[in-house]
């Protein structure tokens, strides 16, 4: 680096440093100096790569849902900062490596929800959730030249919530059951099949039939699994933390408890609010 980059960077550290930003574009402006001075100045920002924080990433998306669950707004706003700063390191990664410049991406964002809501930017009708989920992912297929309608469901993602990618693509072209009661009538099904496996391989190919339907269930339901299955997590945790302090007030031991007295405790623990 010459004198004169670093005198650029000696400039933007004592800027960012000091002036916060009147407007929604200069504080935005000092969000990208800010990440450019780290990357300059600091040893662990300027040897990380796109794949370095790839997971970071996800656990600051897990910070940000948290966040939200908790309805709290000093926690969110903090969380919203984490994930804008990934968001602007990832683009001045590329930025640096020649791939895109950072204004790129507002552009394909901007041009992408255009072209994809043709009921509100053009004449194409679309007068219900169904028919704008149908639009979507056929033109996903014509801008992507993907063949097949799942390719690119991110490896990635939740076993739970990539099932639920899978079966709102599928349903959005019309392979779906026609009711809620026949997810029922197949959840039950599996259930039975579940029973009758006997060995560890079928067993296994059963469970994961067995969840992915009820995945296709909660959908009818239009409930998002892994939120429900979060808020479930949630309770039970908050239920048991209840009932672990009846126990340490009681005095005892775990083990010297019955069954029966945990599941009493239980069930004062599911009726506190």
């Amino acid at each position: 680096m010459d004198a004169q980059e670093k005198r650029t960077i000696a400039e933007l550290r004592d800027e960012v440093a000091s002036n916060p930003g009147s407007t929604l574009h200069e504080k935005f402006e000092r969000v990208i100096n800010l990440v450019k001075v780290l990357r300059s100045e600091c040893p662990w920002d300027r040897k990380q790569t796109p794949s370095s924080l790839a997971h970071l990433l996800l656990e600051e998306s897990y910070e940000l849902v948290h966040a939200i669950d908790e309805d709290d707004d000093h926690e969110l706003k903090k969380e919203l900062g984490d994930l804008f700063l990934h968001v602007t390191f990832q683009a001045l990664l590329a930025e640096e490596a020649g791939r895109f410049r950072f204004p790129d991406v507002f552009d394909a964002l901007c041009n992408k929800l255009i072209s994809r809501h043709p009921h509100v930017f053009a004449e194409t009708p679309a007068d219900s959730e169904q028919e704008v989920l149908k639009n979507w992912e056929s033109l996903k297929l014509k801008e992507k030249g993907r063949r097949g309608l799942l390719d690119g469901v991110p490896n990635a993602m939740s076993e739970l919530l990539r099932a639920y990618r899978v079966q709102k693509k599928v349903a959005g072209v019309g392979f779906d059951w026609d009711t809620s009661d026949g997810v029922l009538d197949k959840l039950v099904e599996e259930i039975a099949e579940l029973r009758d496996a006997s060995t560890p391989e079928e067993q296994e190919a059963e469970f994961g039939d067995l969840l992915f339907t009820i995945v296709n269930f909660s959908r009818h339901l239009h409930t998002n699994p892994e939120d429900a299955l979060r808020k479930a997590t949630n309770r039970f945790m908050h239920r048991f933390n209840l009932v672990e302090q009846m126990v340490r007030q009681s005095g005892r031991n775990w083990r010297e408890f019955s069954p029966d007295e945990l599941d009493e405790f239980w069930e004062r623990a599911k009726n506190q609010r």
